[in-house]
This record gives C-alpha cells, sequence and structure tokens, in this order.
C-alpha cells in the first residue's frame, strides 16, 4: 500500500473508535491519526461535521472516499487486508455468519444497550430491531459458548468488534458479567494491540483533557 493509499483516521478517545484504533493496528494498516478532542467540543465544530454530519467518530478516509459507521469501517478495513487473516474471503463457508455477528452488533446489540443505559423501555416487539434484550444478549451469549471465536478458533475483525465492546459495557454494567462472556473479553482484549491502544489513547486522553482545561 503506497503513501497515497493512507487512511485518515478520525478518533476521540475512550469511545467506539478505539475499537477502530485496535483493528487498525491488528492488521498492520498504515494510518494518519487525526483526533478529535470530544473534550473541548471539537466534534461539534463545522470542520468536523463537515466530515460526519451526525457528529461521531469513527470516520475514515480513504482513496478519496468517506467510510462513516463503525460496523461499515470494520467490514472496510477487514476486506482492504486480507493477507491479515481477519476476514472470511467470499468463497469462505464462514464469511456469511461472520457477516452476520458484524451486521448483528449494529442492528441488535447496540440498541438494546442503548436502551437499556438510558432506561428506555423498548417499543412493541414487532417494531424493536433487537426483539427484546434478554433475547438479544442470549443469542450472543449462545454464539460464544460454542467459542473460542464467534465464527471458529481464529480470530476475526468480528471478534475485535464486540471484544471491545464487551469489555465496555460489562464494566458500566450494561451488559452481565457471564464467564461465557468474561472469557471471550479476556481472550480477545488480551492481545499486544489491545495494551497499546490503550496506553496510546490514555495518552491523548490526557492531552485532550489538558488542552480543553487551557482554553477555559
Amino acid at each position: 500500500m503506497s503513501t497515497s493509499d493512507t487512511i485518515v483516521f478520525f478518533h476521540a478517545p475512550n469511545t467506539r473508535s478505539s475499537g477502530t484504533r485496535i483493528l487498525l493496528e491488528e492488521l498492520g494498516a498504515p494510518y494518519e491519526l487525526r483526533a478529535v478532542n470530544m473534550k473541548a467540543g471539537e466534534q461539534r465544530r463545522p470542520e468536523f461535521l463537515a466530515v460526519n454530519p451526525m457528529g461521531k467518530v469513527p470516520a475514515i478516509l480513504h482513496r478519496g472516499g468517506l467510510v462513516t459507521e463503525q460496523v461499515a469501517i470494520f467490514i472496510y478495513l477487514a476486506d482492504l487486508f486480507p493477507q491479515a487473516g481477519l476476514t472470511p474471503a467470499l468463497d469462505d463457508p464462514r464469511r456469511g455468519p461472520y457477516l452476520r455477528w458484524v451486521a448483528y452488533y449494529g442492528s441488535s446489540f447496540e440498541p438494546a444497550v442503548v436502551d437499556r443505559a438510558l432506561k428506555r423501555e423498548p417499543g412493541p416487539l414487532a417494531m424493536v430491531p433487537y426483539g427484546d434484550y434478554d433475547t438479544m444478549l442470549k443469542t450472543v451469549t449462545d454464539q460464544l459458548a460454542k467459542g473460542p471465536y464467534l465464527v471458529g478458533d481464529r480470530i476475526t475483525a468480528a471478534d475485535v468488534l464486540w471484544g471491545t465492546a464487551l469489555r465496555w459495557t460489562t464494566m458500566f454494567k450494561l451488559v452481565p458479567e457471564l464467564p461465557v462472556i468474561m472469557d471471550y473479553v479476556k481472550r480477545v482484549t488480551g492481545r499486544p494491540a489491545v495494551a497499546k491502544v490503550k496506553d496510546l489513547d490514555d495518552k491523548l486522553a490526557a492531552e485532550h483533557g489538558a488542552a480543553a482545561k487551557a482554553a477555559v
């Protein structure tokens, strides 16, 4: 991949985009970090809203194309670096199940967890994308019980997505600390890329905090 193919990565520490940074490290992808200081409100400034009108991270620019939405970014990046072995090939029998779990994260898990966090009562069963929280979560834990990873015995980008998300959601008690979940989180987040990004994000968060305080 040439220098012109470098991925421009919009990121804020300790947000959903931390998972994307972990994936970039796992893939060995060349990327240019564009840090967004959310403590200073940079995500609501015109410069960033021109990138993502939602004011959300992650977002990436690559070869002139903009990709937002965490699930889309994970699929795109893993396919961009097939040599890293984190995405099943199109003719791999695991490809369909892999895409299922990447999509399930965005369409079912995230909405259910947000409703739970905000203590919102879900709507009628037929109208709620995830059905009900308990069924949504049991579907996940039943799959994790087959282990060690979501689609077999090899880690994929889907596991990077789910492992980092489950680490945060169990930490904040939005998902129960069931043994099958915690064992999975330990497997995924015990990898070197996770420790590296934690150190990088801790440093970046401290810089952002200091900058926001100095601007007051």
